[in-house]
């Protein structure tokens, strides 16, 4: 099963709810969708709840989306079509989740504000969402 994506977007922040089983590939494909839309609305959050995918990314896999990730935002930064990245909180469950955070570490030094959590409220906390607005995105994605 490829990566399906749905995206909510209210004027504080984009809540992107992925499922399916993880493929590098599939994932770059996914993650340009939701660049797309924290662009169209300028949101300087991005809430992104990957607790549906399933699957044990490889260590260089990893590395390679953390990296893609970073420059996935800093392209439409330099270009002027968005005023700066966005600050970015990944709720994921293990082992898509990895303990030592790998992609997490290569996107914050290449300048992301990221952090990984195993915890939604944890994640919204982090970003400045309210339990409000978190009830409002999640609803939404039914």
């Amino acid at each position: 099963m490829s990566l399906t994506v749905k995206i909510t977007v209210n004027p504080n922040v984009v809540y992107a709810y992925t499922e399916g089983e993880f493929d590098l590939e599939d994932g770059k494909r996914t993650f340009l969708e939701i660049v797309d839309a924290v662009i169209a609305c300028q949101c300087e959050k991005l809430l992104f709840d990957g607790r549906g995918i399933t699957g044990n990314p490889e260590t260089v896999e990893r590395f390679y989306y953390g990296e893609f990730v970073a420059g996935a935002f800093r392209r439409p930064v330099d270009e002027g079509s968005l005023g700066r990245r966005p600050r970015v909180a990944y709720v994921l469950c293990p082992p898509v989740l990895d303990s030592e955070r790998l992609g997490e570490t290569v996107a914050v030094n290449r300048g992301m504000d990221i952090k990984a959590f195993d915890d939604l409220s944890k994640g919204s906390e982090w970003l400045g969402v309210t339990v409000d607005e978190l009830n409002v995105l999640r609803d939404s994605k039914a």
